[in-house]
């Protein structure tokens, strides 16, 4: 039997067989982190849509979505997250403004996309460290206080996912850093290897 990370791999059933097909349909492969999330299907459903639910019900948009994941991802130093996201943030910005966003940077982003990345450093690097001062800068940039939970959330959300396929030790798939742009793979020195 072989492995994913750290685990064995685990019976296929037919909700994990459904996740392995949609990878398929949309990606032309089974990624890791569904093998891993084969162990919970529900699991990982169920954890996508309290994403979908919080960025939904406050209109953030796909590039919004994108800085945040990028921010905490590699804050957090999950080369995964950072290379899935930093490449759909290079579609919708480009590859630079991407790298620099991994590598901690500003460059490219606009002042409200700023303060997201910001946020999402923040909470990822210790969020008993925040401040109501923090959240200003959010509300400065246009953000209303239901926004603020909603972009909170999902960070949380995100660095939950992140943690589990981390600590488990799936690593980027190999299809996936071929899709990648060299600026954006050039920005990830940390995490898991490539698998």
């Amino acid at each position: 039997m072989g492995t994913i990370g750290f685990l064995e791999l685990p019976l296929v059933s037919p909700e994990a067989q459904a996740l392995f097909d949609e990878d398929i349909a949309e990606d032309g492969y089974v990624m890791n982190v569904s093998r891993l999330w084969a162990y919970s299907p529900p699991l990982l459903t169920g954890l996508f849509d309290l994403m979908r639910q919080a960025t939904s019900e406050q209109n953030l948009t796909f590039r919004q979505r994108a800085i945040l994941v990028a921010a905490c991802a590699s804050t957090l130093g999950d080369s995964y997250c950072s290379l899935a996201w930093g490449t759909k943030l290079a579609g919708v910005s480009d590859p630079e403004t991407a790298a620099a966003v991994l590598r901690g940077g500003d460059e490219g982003l606009t002042d409200e996309e700023r303060a997201l990345a910001f946020w999402a450093r923040k909470v990822a690097t210790d969020p008993n460290v925040t401040t109501r001062e923090d959240v200003d800068v959010l509300r400065s940039a246009g953000f209303s206080d239901g926004q603020i939970f909603a972009i909170t959330t999902f960070i949380a959300f995100r660095l939950a996912f992140s943690t589990v396929n981390d600590a488990l030790g799936v690593g980027p798939d190999i299809a996936l850093r071929s899709k990648a742009p060299e600026a954006v793979v050039g920005a990830i020195a940390y995490g898991r290897p490539f698998a």
